[in-house]
């Protein structure tokens, strides 16, 4: 979907080569489920990355990910997220600086984490971050120094990066890009505003990109050769229980809200798509625009059962746990759909992300004709 003329395919002409583009939503240690997809897709060395759209967590994994690739191909991307994560891990500090204790094994510590995780989240929506964090302590920041080298990624990463963040003042989402791509821009994208300070990046100041892009698309419509856009899922979209706690149903909410601003970039696909199958178009305008093929590996069911507060465990068990999980839904998926890539969508936009109404659950995996 571009102002630009038709563009090649995903797959190169006479290979069996496959450019995808990843689009990675945020969801804070989740996003360990998007580590063990995305270590998944490097196992195969007939598919290539061209574009890396990342919010919060997702972008943080961009970054990773194309510091990875930059200096080690398939190989150092894999390296470099596992060395991430477990740094993370091994700090115990995690993605808050009021994060619940992570999980020991000893009895009763669960439960005196979720209470710990209850009283903090409390004590949030009483009092800001200039008033409980006056330092601005975010433990990220040194972890992002210490994984990434984001002055090299700006003069020598193949990989074309786009990096949301909401700006504060306007509402609008903000993609940093190219040479705008910093530790600063991570961290704004990643901004909890309960948690911390809002990050000023000249002369603007800007929360997580969650708000208004979870992760955002349209860059690659504009700026990548590759048609097939493949996104990684961490915020649940669909739940077959209504939540009836006061924690459950605020995570609801915010998977609802977090996941907005994505359906309604795949209602603006699906309206395209459908101009160009059914021959909508008038004969001046048909190089105009481009297919998209969407692919998508959802986290619903991965994710089923877990608190709110598990976004905060950086212990390294439920970090690798989500990892295989993220390595699973992978793996299925390429069994399913390894062979559409560059040919067709393997979405069914309007049954998986549109359908105001279903008796029955949409198989993520299975597109119907």
């Amino acid at each position: 979907m571009s102002s630009k003329e038709q563009r090649p395919t995903a797959k190169t002409k006479g290979s069996s080569l496959s450019t995808i583009n990843l689009a990675l939503q945020g969801g804070g240690s989740h996003g360990a489920f998007a580590w063990g997809v995305i270590d998944r897709l490097l196992d195969e060395p007939d598919i290539e990355f061209e574009g890396l759209s990342g919010t919060s967590a997702g972008a943080v994994n961009a970054v990773v990910l194309a510091h990875g690739l930059m200096n080690g191909g398939h190989k150092g991307g894999q390296a470099a997220l596992e060395d991430f994560w477990h740094k993370s891990s091994r700090s115990g500090s995690g993605w808050s600086p009021f994060g619940p204790m992570p999980k020991s094994g000893l009895p009763g510590m669960d439960m005196f984490a979720a209470a710990t995780h209850a009283m903090l989240d409390t004590m949030t929506r009483t009092f800001s971050p200039y008033d409980l964090n006056p330092f601005n302590i975010n433990p990220l920041h040194d972890l992002l120094a210490d994984s990434v080298d984001f002055e090299g990624l700006r003069a020598h990463s193949a990989t074309k990066l786009f990096v949301s963040a909401t700006n504060v003042r306007s509402g609008r989402v903000r993609v940093f890009q190219g040479s705008e791509v910093s530790a600063d821009a991570v961290m704004a994208s990643a901004c909890l505003p309960f948690l911390f300070k809002a990050v000023e990046i000249d002369g603007e100041h800007y929360w997580d990109g969650g708000y208004m892009g979870n992760p955002v698309l349209y860059p690659f419509f504009y700026q990548c050769e590759s048609r097939d856009v493949m996104i990684v899922h961490v915020n649940p979209m669909e739940r077959q229980d209504v939540p009836m706690t006061a924690p459950d149903i605020m995570n609801r909410i915010n998977e609802i809200s977090f996941n907005s601003s994505l359906v309604d970039e795949m209602r603006a696909i699906n309206f395209v798509t459908r101009m160009i199958e059914q021959d909508w178009l008038k004969d001046e305008h048909r190089n105009r625009l481009r297919q998209i093929l969407i692919h998508s590996v959802r986290a619903d069911a991965a994710m089923e059962g877990l608190p709110v507060s598990s976004k905060f465990d950086v212990s390294w068990p439920f970090l690798t746990d989500l990892r295989d999980r993220g390595r699973s839904a992978a793996d299925t998926w390429l069994k399913i759909n390894r062979d559409d890539l560059g040919k067709k969508s393997t979405v069914n936009l309007e049954g998986q992300f549109l359908r105001m109404h279903s008796s029955t659950p949409v198989d993520p995996l299975v597109v119907s004709d």
